[in-house]
């Protein structure tokens, strides 16, 4: 019976990948607690595998001492002398017991601890095999969709897409297979939870290295990644061999490679750029396309100051900033854009020191002029999408043009042209006072 319990624990450790000690540790466990059961508690059992006949002994277990008080627990040092020749006082001799027929409480008592220890160390194994795994790309079919939460069978786990790292746009059904990075792994009382993500960087770096072989053996290096999920997303690379052009590679025959991860995506919109150890260069590239006029580093306040023309502005910032926004988290740098006229405009530094109060006030007037709210039809949505466009002033509003107007949302050619003139208006009614 003990060669065919060893198999059957060699079986299940190998099914459920569980070191099979630990599954022996729980098998003793569960014969301990049965023969207390049977034989009762007042004896101090112990269960040990015997690996030379592959079975499991019961042994009770006593202490050598002068006088005996409880003899279920105590032995004299005569009747120990004969177990085992040459004892002494407070060693601890082992006499094998012959366990008794477990009874039908006794027998589920040991299915249960077995159960429990079987699962538990299940969860263990899970943790671990998966806490190595952080940082990957997993695949695994959608089982079903709790409160916004998509849960997801690994094979061995089971995982949770938060909706905080879901794709907009991005439905789930029963059954559609998915491929996410591996954010988390947390212990909780029912087991391991693992926690993926379709939001974030590392997926798209990740999705990179399937597609391109040549990042795969690391001809082509990826040195940061920048996403604004489903919408945008940079990638700088970097190549260390001379004669592999690490955008090219990336990109592929006629867009081939970079166009698979742009529908895993979701049609999210990919630029792949060319990494510059030097931050005024490489911020050039970042803000592509629009063409840059200058750039001023400020180390001290870890700053790129970047100028372009005013109908470069608008490119350069991007849709709701997100241009700036993914270029600034690609660099690791603050970057600051401002176009020419917006420049030119800035006030001077007053002279005078008794009319430092006044010019003050003059300069912030003259810097920002009257409110967007008090320029004609208006609201509060509207400002709300200027400000994110960086048009956060009238002097800077008149002084865009109608492209850059006509990229912010609800905003058409003839809207932008009245626009441009109510700011010009109120700028000039302003100045008469």
């Amino acid at each position: 019976m003990g060669i065919d319990l060893l198999q059957v624990i060699e079986q299940v450790g190998r099914e459920k990948e569980i070191d099979p000690a630990v599954l022996i540790e729980a098998v003793s466990a569960a014969i301990l607690s049965a023969s207390r059961k049977t034989l009762g508690t007042a004896l101090d059992l112990r269960v040990e595998f015997d690996q030379h006949s592959r079975c499991f002994r019961l042994f009770a277990v006593r202490r050598v001492v002068e006088q005996v008080v409880n003899p279920h627990v105590e032995i004299s040092f005569d009747e120990a002398e004969q177990l085992s020749p040459g004892a002494q006082l407070g060693d601890e001799i082992k006499s094998e017991v012959q366990a008794k027929e477990f009874g039908r409480i006794a027998a589920q008592t040991a299915k249960q601890v077995i159960i429990q220890r079987v699962k538990e160390a299940e969860r263990e194994s899970v943790f671990q095999a998966f806490r190595a795994r952080v940082g990957e790309l997993v695949g695994g079919v959608v089982q079903r969709v709790a409160k916004g939460n998509v849960i997801i069978n690994l094979g061995k786990a089971e995982a949770v897409l938060p909706p905080r790292e879901q794709l907009p746009r991005e439905d789930y059904r029963v059954g559609d297979r998915v491929r996410a990075y591996v954010l988390d792994v947390k212990k909780l009382p029912r087991g391991s939870q693992v926690v993926l993500s379709r939001t974030h960087p590392g997926l798209l770096a990740r999705l990179l290295e399937i597609e391109v072989p040549e990042i795969y053996e690391g001809i082509v290096e990826i040195k940061a990644v920048a996403r604004d999920a489903g919408e945008r997303a940079k990638v700088a690379v970097t190549s260390r061999d001379s004669n592999v052009d690490p955008v090219g590679a990336c990109v592929g025959y006629r867009g081939s490679r970079i166009q698979a991860i742009v529908r895993e995506l979701m049609g999210e919109k990919i630029d792949v750029i060319a990494w510059k150890d030097d931050p005024a260069a490489f911020v050039r590239s970042a803000l592509a396309p629009a063409e840059i006029e200058s750039v001023e580093v400020a180390q001290e306040a870890h700053t790129l100051h970047v100028l372009v023309a005013d109908g470069q502005l608008s490119l350069a910032i991007g849709k709701r900033g997100q241009n700036a926004r993914l270029a600034a988290k690609l660099l690791g740098w603050k970057v600051d854009v401002k176009g020419r006229g917006e420049v030119q405009s800035e006030p001077k530094e007053p002279v005078q020191a008794e009319f430092e109060v006044a010019a003050s006030a003059v300069e912030s007037s003259s810097e920002t002029g009257p409110s967007l709210a008090a320029l004609p039809g208006v609201g509060e949505k509207l400002i709300d999408r200027l400000i994110e466009a960086g048009l956060d002033s009238c002097r800077k509003l008149a002084n865009a043009s109608d492209e850059a107007l006509v990229q912010v949302e609800g905003i058409g050619p003839k809207t932008a042209q009245k626009l441009i003139e109510a700011a010009k208006t109120a700028l000039a009614s302003e100045g008469a006072e």
